[in-house]
């Protein structure tokens, strides 16, 4: 229930629910019954790599999109569960201890009898605060109430480091409000875009409806949250605006934001949050809060009443009884993504309890899922791809020495001590957690989260924290601290097998370790220092040089397309596919030199060491998808659809079409003018 919006990370995939265990041979790292010789590799490396497994494969009806991630994922839930399971049964476990809590909030949330008994009661005192606004003063104490309860009405805001001067924290405010992923859902005019924003319509009348309203009324009320989500959406940025990092940095002084929202009584608004003094805010789109000022006045009271409680409706129905529940999986499972069916509601309380819970939760699990050795040889991997980095900034014709200098104090700054778990963990102390009511205990963890976010502003980074579980089957880079963190969850088969020959490692893990050292030097990170400060760095002439080798990736992507023809959008992806190019190129390079002084890597099943190289690279990509979630994902995410990460990042690898003998005219080989290299 957490309406945060994230610090300036970049990860490497959302790795979502978790479904049937992947194929991987522990001892090899690869197993050849996943490939499909019917096709060549240089034709379609994806489906030569996976198509054995894609053919065996089937999508399981709780999931819009199953990849090797989710197969990680399935394993994890599973020891979550085990977990989660035994706290449970430890009905006199110390109170506020991790087992007391991690128990009795899983217990909670399994208890569909209460859950279903309490329907949408807890929120009785939440309707009846909404239902007494009277003028605008009532109505921004209200927004503030539901933001510090995760109910993400009109706009956001938290805390966030200050983008130029980083070692401070200061108040961030961006746009927001909106129940569709984001502002194109409500913008585009296709047929698909209105036939969802239709379906949208019909999915807020139901709630209304199971909520008590008549028909009549829900529909009408359904209308009139759809026309001002539709004002808020038209002053929004879209996602690949919002990439720009100097385009939503904007720090104002209390008074300059009063003067741009003269309506909004900022202090009034602070001060229901519980925020501590501030002085500046971080308003991130100027424009949308000029278009909320104005709405403020020009939207009827009443509408603003239904549309927060919709967003109430919104924001609890997966803590509310089944038919709340139900109902919004229908919109956002079935229509927005096509999934077929809802998850156990096993896995969904995993998943709940590491949201609300993670740090707790993350102690027990990495106690038997994450040894000293598996860090041990991922920071001997970390350091040879640093080197490998290091040697080809100190190649490339195309930058000055002045920028390269820059460069290498950037790369030389990267931290990477962050493997496996926090040295530090969270503290949930205050934070109360009981067997009585999943909706309740949810909402308190929202309330505590938003308290420690807000906690941070006008104090120095914390620099130790985690912005990931132990669990997740993830990694990022931190833009702001230069850092690259990998939990425990992702340092397993098949993106790290300790078993496995070190060019699948360097091919599956290695590449994710050179994908988040690119990302410092991605289109966005490049323009953030070695401090990590939003910094223009380069020199003019240099910057132009880089942007023009960024446009050959945005246009290459431009051209690919999700199964319903839905084009990707190069310049929204252009980040995640220039961290994979680069990402792969480096992983390649600091596995070639760690064979130096040794005896060539003998074959294994029929294939060279370098094949395997890409072999492990490829596999992890291995996807089924809907043609819903293909969609989606095409509009909305930062992530490439992953056939294209694989064959798009390896077109664009000299040293992939050599591997496999590919010549010019293979669709996996492009023409040397059409390649694109930046890092």
């Amino acid at each position: 229930m957490r309406i945060t919006k994230s610090l300036p990370i970049v990860i490497l995939i959302l790795a979502t629910s978790v479904g049937p265990v992947a194929r991987i041979n522990a001892s090899t790292g690869f197993d050849v019954s996943r490939l499909d010789r019917s096709c060549q590799p240089c034709t379609d490396f994806y489906r030569f790599t996976n198509g054995g497994w894609l053919a065996k494969e089937s999508l399981p009806p709780g999931f819009s999109k199953w990849s090797s991630f989710n197969a990680l994922a399935e394993s994890n839930r599973a020891v979550l569960r085990m977990i989660l399971e035994d706290a449970a049964q430890k009905r006199n476990a110390a109170k506020n201890s991790n087992e007391q809590m991690i128990g009795d909030f899983y217990a909670s949330c399994m208890n569909e009898a209460e859950v279903e008994a309490a329907s949408i009661k807890p929120l009785t005192a939440d309707f009846q605060r909404i239902e007494k606004i009277k003028n605008i003063r009532d109505l921004q104490h209200v927004i503030a109430h539901l933001h510090s309860r995760g109910v993400g009405a009109l706009f956001y805001f938290s805390s966030s480091p200050d983008a130029k001067n980083n070692s401070q924290v200061i108040g961030s405010a961006g746009q927001g409000g909106l129940g569709l992923p984001n502002r194109d859902f409500y913008t585009n005019d296709d047929e698909r875009s209105r036939k969802v924003r239709n379906e949208y319509v019909k999915h807020i009348a139901r709630m209304f409806q199971l909520r008590g309203d008549e028909a009549a009324n829900a529909s009408a009320r359904a209308d009139a949250v759809l026309s001002l989500e539709m004002k808020l959406a038209h002053a929004s940025m879209s996602p690949v605006e919002e990439r720009d990092p100097n385009a939503t940095y904007h720090k104002m002084g209390l008074a300059q934001v009063a003067k741009l929202t003269p309506g909004f009584l900022w202090n009034t608004y602070l001060s229901a949050r519980n925020a501590p003094k501030l002085r500046e805010i971080n308003v991130a789109q100027p424009d949308f809060f000029k278009e909320m000022n104005q709405l403020l006045t020009s939207v009827s009271l009443a509408d603003w009443k239904t549309y927060l409680r919709w967003h109430l409706l919104r924001t609890s129905a997966p803590y509310l009884s089944k038919k709340f529940d139900e109902e919004s999986f229908n919109f956002y499972g079935r229509i927005l993504s096509g999934t077929k069916e809802q998850l156990p509601r096993w896995k969904r309380c995993v998943a709940s309890a590491d949201n609300a819970l993670g740090e707790l939760l993350g102690q027990v699990y990495v106690r038997t899922e994450f040894t000293p050795e598996s860090k041990s040889r991922m920071l001997e991997m970390i350091r040879n791809l640093r080197t490998a980095f290091g040697e080809r900034l100190s190649q490339l014709e195309w930058m000055s020495e002045a920028t390269r200098k820059e460069s290498f104090a950037k790369l030389d700054a990267f931290k990477f001590e962050k493997i496996g778990y926090p040295e530090k963990w969270r503290d949930y102390t205050g934070l109360t957690v009981a067997r009585s009511s999943y909706l309740e205990n949810a909402r308190r963890a929202a309330v505590f989260e938003d308290r420690r976010q807000l906690n941070k502003i006008g104090k120095p980074v914390d620099r130790a924290e985690w912005l990931m579980t132990p669990p997740e089957v993830n990694a990022y880079f931190h833009t702001y601290n230069v850092e690259i963190v990998f939990p425990a969850g992702i340092l397993q088969p098949p993106f790290f097998n300790p078993k496995a020959d070190d060019a699948i490692n360097y091919g599956a893990i290695g590449a994710v370790i050179g994908h988040e050292f690119t990302h410092g030097f991605d289109d966005n990170g490049s323009q953030f220092d070695a401090r990590g400060n939003l910094r223009m760095w380069w020199t003019p002439e240099d910057r132009k040089k880089f942007e023009e080798r960024a446009a050959c990736i945005i246009n290459q992507f431009s051209g690919f397309k999700a199964v319903d023809g839905t084009p990707i959008k190069g310049a929204l992806v252009a980040g995640e596919a220039i961290a994979d190019l680069g990402g792969l190129n480096v992983s390649y390079a600091a596995y070639m030199k760690s064979l130096e002084g040794k005896s060539r890597p003998v074959d294994i099943d029929g294939f060279t060491h370098e094949q395997r190289f890409f072999l492990g690279f490829a596999q992890v990509w291995a996807s089924l998808y809907t043609p819903e979630a293909e969609r989606l994902q095409a509009l909305s995410d930062e992530h490439p659809i992953t056939r294209y990460r694989a064959n798009g990042t390896l077109a664009n690898m000299p040293a992939f079409a050599a591997a496999f003998g590919c010549r010019q005219g293979d669709p996996m080989m492009r023409q040397t003018s059409d390649l694109c290299q930046i890092w």
